[in-house]
């Protein structure tokens, strides 16, 4: 029934619905036309304000009540400025209001408008009335803390500063805080999404995407010259997200100070005047407006038409969500549609660079990269290593080739440090990273925002999602004043910044879609081939992509390279080995004999699905085979997660040991090392660590794929059962060939494969790539 009563009332709007998009993409259409065709506007040069004195402007309306609660605050912490001013607009108050104040606070200057002008239209007179270069806006209903002003002025170092903001906090402290100033917005699903963050890094001036409109303080040149706030959005929400995306636009920037502290009750006028049902609907209109004003990036806009109309039907038959569109509210931004084409074509005429750009801009990194002086030639590199896993216990071998690295990279540059944990109860086993690094931040990994199987994304990517990981590390960009960001595994990919004078490097511990092609033989049914070969191909699609926007790529071997190469030629110079799959040698002690006869290991983290066939593989074809002509060889499996004792047809020459404190002990006690793997891509850090401890080593060639190319035997292959038994026995029965295969093998990886050399390398290609980025910048502003 409530369904049927909302189709009912709905349905008018339902049959015109395609109409009110289509006439409005039209007329959006027709304002770009008119604003190419008429003279551009020439740009006056910019200004630094006078920040030797503020005004701080106050639009109230039947709210004394609140005044006398929060107005000496004010005036407190203005006193000690004969220049500061205090000027309250009042919006045609009914209660006295303009009497009061003059009578009570005489500092106080009074501008009495004869009507209500809603927020904007008192602000703007506000703005226009005020005596000193810097404008502080406050809401009535907000108290300061006594040293808020000095932050504010601080805030405007050179002459793009176009806003400072403070920082919020709620009045009732029990309350979530919704609303800190330090704001952030970003696009999805065709419409703007606005958001707070509550973050104590951030301890000094910092960017954000708006400056709230009753807790910023603002140059009022730019401000006028912006427009101030628009009436359009009237009569009140998002008049001040759209002055800071427009300053954004401008070339400006808007910024956020922790330092000046305010207390805010939330909605103390507005609440009292308009009901939560009037509020959402505003709402939900003035988002459709903004951006009928301010996306002028065609593609974004065409998505918007999309998602607002498939929105509003959807909330039609599922009721109304402030995540999607709803008929009356798209109903209401058509009868502005006259007055947001005026604003569109003014927009315009202000923008310096693309609503792309304008997105990136408030996030720390890109603001580090457009506006911050950077040295051509750092002394000493700072550098952000972003890991998807936990590092400590290296109990796989991503964890390995991160740990080591990060190791010798500590003493060569300024090292800063970002973990992503499963699970909350792995951070004390992290902390040591803490000793190693300048800066360590851990986030604990939380499940995904979308999961769809109708995602074009491959699953792993989708994995590693996260608005969190963002976040911080745009913000480690900017507070550690990064030059060079490294990011593990392809899907932090999605990481990697269009940065004009920064470095985004990313080390391919496999290539993704070759690893999933390998492992789509062993799925089993219809079902499952048919979730891998998409799988595939979105790996596919997303890997030689995403490559292409990083400045480094570090692959584990030649062939990774190459393989790389043949899908994606445009990576031609990107590419990179022998740089990060490698191991510290002098950790592992070569020993050669002494070793338990007749006794074989696996190694292996059982998380890691190739492991899991690997053994399956090796216990249920390779083992009946080598027991057979040898009963008392024996299995034993070392690493995390290990299968139950169930999963094995038989336990009688298996071990199951699980993970180990020190993986070097197993190294150096057992007699032959297997690595039965048949799926998967990359460099495989057991084998390394195998060949530095002098155990020799059976492998399938893809197991060994990478650590054979020099010529010498440094391991038996063997891709058959009983060619890999085989070479097992041959092994145990030749105890003087083992020690020759051990020996070459830890040759090898001393001279190829040892992480002092390789880390020194990597440095110089960070040095290079930076030097060249930042001589080869001509600025990175992308035109409107």
């Amino acid at each position: 029934m409530a369904l049927l009563g909302r189709l009912a009332r709905a349905l008018p709007l339902l049959i015109a619905s395609p109409f009110l998009v289509i006439t409005a993409c039209l007329g959006l259409a027709l304002s770009d036309l008119l604003w190419r065709a008429r003279r551009r506007r020439l740009r006056r040069p910019e200004t630094r304000p006078s920040t030797r004195a503020a005004t701080v402007v106050i639009p109230t309306w039947n709210a004394r009540d609140l005044l006398e609660k929060h107005l000496p605050s004010v005036v407190d912490a203005l006193a000690g400025n004969p220049r500061n001013e205090i000027l309250l607009v009042d919006n045609g108050s009914e209660d006295g209001t303009a009497a009061w104040v003059r009578e009570r606070f005489p500092s106080v200057k009074v501008l009495a408008l004869p009507a209500n002008l809603g927020f904007g239209g008192g602000s703007n007179a506000g703005f226009r009335a005020a005596a000193n270069d810097v404008v502080v806006l406050l809401n009535n209903d907000m108290r300061v803390e006594p040293g808020f002003l000095q932050p504010l002025l601080d805030g405007f170092t050179d002459e793009l500063v176009f806003s400072v903001s403070c920082q919020i906090f709620f009045s009732d402290p029990a309350r979530r805080r919704e609303e800190t100033g330090l704001s952030r917005g970003w696009w999805r699903d065709g419409m703007l999404r606005v958001g707070h963050r509550v973050d104590e890094g951030v301890r000094d001036l910092f960017p954000c995407f708006y400056g709230g409109g009753g807790s910023t303080a603002y140059d009022r040149r730019k401000f006028l010259e912006l427009g101030g706030f628009d009436p359009l959005l009237s009569p009140f929400y998002l008049e001040d997200t759209d002055l800071g995306y427009m300053a954004w636009k401008r070339g400006w920037k808007v910024m956020y100070h922790p330092e000046s502290v305010v207390y805010h009750e939330h909605r103390g006028t507005i609440g009292k005047r308009f009901t939560d049902e009037q509020i959402r609907a505003v709402l939900a209109t003035n988002f459709i407006l903004w951006c009928w004003k301010n996306i002028h990036e065609w593609p974004r806009l065409l998505s918007h038409f999309f998602f607002a109309h498939t929105g509003a039907l959807a909330s039609v038959v599922l009721g109304d969500s402030p995540e999607r569109g709803s008929l009356t509210g798209l109903w209401r931004a058509f009868l502005r549609l006259p007055q947001a084409m005026r604003s569109r074509l003014r927009a315009r005429d202000l923008a310096a660079v693309s609503d792309t750009e304008a997105f990136r801009r408030p996030l720390g990194g890109y603001f580090r990269d457009r506006f911050e002086d950077l040295p051509p030639r750092p002394e000493k590199l700072r550098v952000l290593f972003v890991s998807p896993y936990p590092i400590l216990p290296p109990v796989h071998g991503g964890g390995v080739f991160m740990h080591q690295t990060l190791s010798e990279l500590s003493r060569l540059c300024e090292l800063h440090l970002i973990v992503l944990l499963h699970y909350a109860h792995e951070l004390p086993a992290n902390e040591p990273l803490r000793a190693m690094c300048s800066s360590v931040e851990f986030l604990v990994k939380t499940n995904a925002r979308s999961q769809t199987a109708a995602s074009i994304l491959p699953h792993a990517v989708r994995e590693f999602a996260s608005e969190d990981l963002l976040w911080l590390i745009h913000r480690q960009l900017h507070t550690r004043r990064i030059d060079v960001l490294q990011l593990e595994y392809t899907p932090l990919a999605q990481y990697a910044g269009r940065f004009g004078r920064l470095v985004s490097a990313l080390f391919e511990h496999d290539v993704y879609f070759q690893s999933v092609a390998r492992g789509w033989s062993g799925l089993l049914g219809l079902t499952g081939k048919l979730a891998g070969a998409v799988e595939y191909l979105r790996a596919l699609r997303y890997e030689t992509r995403a490559l292409e926007h990083l400045d480094l790529v570090q692959t584990c071997s030649r062939e990774n390279l190459e393989y790389l190469l043949s899908f994606a030629p445009a990576l031609n110079g990107k590419l990179q080995t022998g740089l990060r799959a490698a191991i510290d040698t002098r950790r592992y002690q070569y020993q050669p004999g002494n070793r338990e006869p007749l006794t074989m290991l696996f190694v292996g983290s059982f998380r890691h699905l190739p492991n899991q066939a690997a053994l399956q593989w090796f216990t249920n074809e390779v083992l009946p085979v080598v027991s057979k002509h040898r009963p008392e060889a024996r299995l034993v499996v070392v690493g995390s997660d290990p299968p139950p004792p169930h999963a094995f047809p038989s336990l009688d020459h298996v071990e199951l040991r699980g993970a180990v404190e020190d993986i070097r002990e197993p190294l150096s006690r057992y007699a032959v090392f297997v690595c039965p793997v048949l799926s998967g891509s990359g460099v495989r850090v057991k084998l390394l660590e195998a060949f530095a401890s002098g155990i020799p080593v059976v492998s399938t060639r893809l197991g060994a794929e990478g650590l054979t190319a020099s010529g010498s035997e440094v391991c038996l292959l063997a891709d058959e059962a009983q060619d890999f038994a085989a070479k097992i026995l041959s092994l145990f029965g030749d105890p003087e060939r083992a020690r020759s295969l051990a020996a070459r093998a830890r040759a090898e990886v001393e001279a190829n494969w040892d992480v002092t050399g390789a880390t020194a390398r990597l440095l110089e290609t960070y040095h290079a790539a930076v030097v060249r980025k930042r001589a080869e910048s001509t600025g990175c502003c992308a035109a409107p």
